[in-house]
């Protein structure tokens, strides 16, 4: 099992995990449903990030190429189950949507989370695992490329929400109070439960939050299979 700032890597077996289907009537998913085939993974925050929101349609679009290639597709976002099917019922996606509000998947793959040390600490930081709010503060995004400029990063994040016209409910902002700096991990997971390729966000520092894979980088890895 991977730890919050060291991700499980190519060859490491996917943990197990057990989750609520957001867009299945009732029933559960675990990791042993989806052996046999290989499938994207992808860990993303709540529905308060509208980065992430993007990353699922992106997924969801790409699915009929990643299928047709053999790969399956699934999503879980840190969202109280009951909250994501509302969301998804309005707005439906054809890949498999889990919720795990708690982020116990993305623990067990190891995804990190950001820490701030404390303000006048003298430690050096050592990013994702600790970090300066100062550092984190002066970075500037704009992945999407939809803001006029690049802007710090939850700037950014409430923009386009307010773009959205995406208000959060009180679930969203009770997952967003304990869980805003949970990056985001993909990973590709072979026939076997093997994992055979990760990405996690921002390996640079803050000003790669928010930028995630693209549907290129996505569909090699998955071309990679069997090679």
């Amino acid at each position: 099992m991977g730890d919050l700032h060291h991700p499980l890597q190519p060859g490491d077996p996917a943990p197990g995990f057990t989750l609520p289907a957001a867009n299945r009537e009732g029933g559960m998913v675990s990791l042993a449903d989806l052996r046999g085939r290989p499938f994207v993974l992808g860990l993303f925050r709540g529905l308060h990030c509208p980065f992430c929101r993007r990353q699922v349609r992106q997924l969801a679009d790409m699915q009929p190429t990643l299928r047709a290639a053999g790969v399956e597709t699934v999503a879980v976002i840190n969202t109280p189950v009951e909250r994501a099917r509302l969301y998804f019922g309005y707005r439906p996606m054809p890949l498999l949507l889990l919720a795990d509000p708690d982020c116990r998947t993305h623990r067990a793959f190891g995804v990190p989370r950001l820490e701030f040390l404390p303000e006048g600490s003298s430690e050096v930081p050592q990013w994702p695992s600790r970090t300066r709010m100062a550092d984190f503060e002066a970075a500037r995004i704009n992945p999407t490329g939809e803001l006029p400029q690049p802007t710090q990063p939850m700037a950014a994040n409430a923009a386009l929400n307010a773009q959205d016209g995406f208000e959060l409910d009180d679930a969203d902002s009770a997952i967003m109070a304990s869980h805003a700096t949970q990056l985001v991990g993909h990973f590709l997971i072979d026939e076997a439960g093997i994992i055979a390729w990760e990405h996690i966000e921002a390996p640079d520092g803050p000003s790669s939050l928010c930028y995630f894979p693209d549907a290129a980088e996505i569909t090699a890895a998955a071309g990679s299979l069997g090679r």
